[in-house]
């Protein structure tokens, strides 16, 4: 089983930043890719920004510019560097590991970006 625990959610305003955090922990092998995901109120979860292993990175496109992914293999850290933004930001943030022994997803952190 693999544990992951997202941080660095909260309330912004237009324009601002924030860093999000995945901790990972437990079973932790074979990596094939790390990403973010996020759900705002009334709609599916949708992708955001995807790594894999060997640092190729894919962001969506209504992140694109604004959003960087990055990883910290010694502290299983991944991050999501957030810019510029947006009210249609707001969302619950998840983080997906995905590995040989399955799929796994973080409990999400809620970002606002509100004036």
């Amino acid at each position: 089983q693999v544990q992951l625990v997202e941080s660095g959610g909260g309330l912004v305003k237009p324009g601002g930043s924030l860093k999000l955090s995945c901790l990972a922990s437990g079973n932790i092998f074979s990596i094939y890719s790390m990403g973010w995901y996020r759900q705002a109120p009334g709609k599916q979860r949708e992708f955001v920004a995807h790594m894999t292993t060997g640092g190729s990175k894919t962001y969506a496109d209504s992140v694109k510019g604004r959003f960087t992914i990055s990883r910290d293999n010694a502290n299983n850290t991944v991050f999501l560097q957030m810019n510029s933004l947006k009210p249609e930001d707001t969302a619950v943030y998840y983080c997906k590991y995905v590995q040989r022994s399955g799929t796994y997803w973080g409990q999400g952190t809620q970002v606002t970006v509100s004036s």
